[in-house]
């Protein structure tokens, strides 16, 4: 296996937030640096055992995906070259994982969109027949597409579960036409991903979005359509009723609910089988939606 980061140090460069997944670096009044690490967190755990090249997926498929989205509004993506970099984040351990970006004023929602039923939207549909406020036809099956995208909020929560909430609940916290705007900005985006996707043989079952306000605009921040913040499926052996391969970490959430996991800290050790395999599943989407060998 390649070599990996679990956690980023920068001479010269103050670091200002710790994430899950990825570092913050302050590099002057207007931008900051990124650093996707190659930690995994899964039901909001972050695991002991980082997957290679994770991090370095994360940055170049968003790269990837920031200029293939260009058109849909602003984001705060900057730069992911090497050149464009802060001198001491210009280390081969770090330039490839490494994103400049303007900074922005947080949206403190994670704004998901969903065009399959799967994950938390199918265990929450089993028990109301809803997710988030949607209101669903009755005998969907696991997988099922939905009649069309629903827009499915939830809090951002630095430490512990993200929980989902209703659109009106998210216009509670944030204002009824900033709810609207992002609930209209996310599925153009989300939208946009899907018939990439399509034409790569890949479903986009869902995907979540975040965003900040830079200058007084709304810009989409943090990572667009990687397999950490959306589900891939492979279009050839989708089939409803069942949880279809996907390329993302679904692979380890399977595994770990097949041990009995509790979803509490600390999470279970991954096989090198689980390891290896999740970061064959995240090159592989990688690949297929850039059309570029990794």
């Amino acid at each position: 296996m390649t070599a990996t980061l679990r956690e980023s140090q920068i001479d010269g460069l103050r670091l200002i937030h710790r994430g899950k997944v990825r570092e913050t670096y302050e590099v002057d009044d207007r931008h900051l640096l990124l650093v996707a690490t190659d930690r995994l967190s899964a039901f909001d755990v972050v695991f002991d055992q980082p997957i290679p090249d994770k991090g370095a997926v994360l940055t170049r498929l968003s790269t990837w995906w920031f200029t293939h989205l260009a058109n849909l509004g602003p984001t705060h993506f900057v730069s992911a070259d090497p050149v464009d970099l802060p001198e001491p984040a210009r280390a081969p351990e770090l330039a490839s994982r490494s994103m400049l970006v303007r900074r922005a004023e947080r949206v403190d929602a994670e704004c998901v969109v969903r065009g399959y039923l799967a994950g938390s939207g199918w265990s929450e549909y089993g028990r109301t027949g809803a997710v988030c406020g949607h209101r669903l036809p009755s005998g969907l099956r696991e997988a099922e597409r939905l009649p069309e995208p629903i827009f499915t909020p939830s809090t951002k929560a630095e430490v512990g579960h993200d929980e989902n909430i209703s659109r009106s609940a998210l216009a509670g916290l944030v204002g009824a036409d900033l709810a609207r705007e992002l609930e209209v900005r996310s599925i153009e985006l989300y939208l946009a991903g899907a018939r990439r996707a399509a034409e790569v043989g890949l479903i986009l079952a869902d995907t979540k979005f975040e965003f900040g306000f830079i200058d007084g605009k709304l810009a989409v921040i943090d990572e667009v359509l990687t397999p950490d913040s959306s589900r891939f499926w492979d279009a050839e052996r989708y089939a409803p009723g069942s949880s279809p391969q996907s390329f993302d970490k679904q692979y380890v959430r399977d595994f770990v609910s097949a041990v009995g996991w509790n979803k509490e800290p600390p999470a279970p050790t991954l096989p090198d089988d689980v390891i290896a395999g999740t970061r064959a599943r995240y090159v592989a989407a990688y690949e297929r939606l850039t059309g570029s060998a990794w």
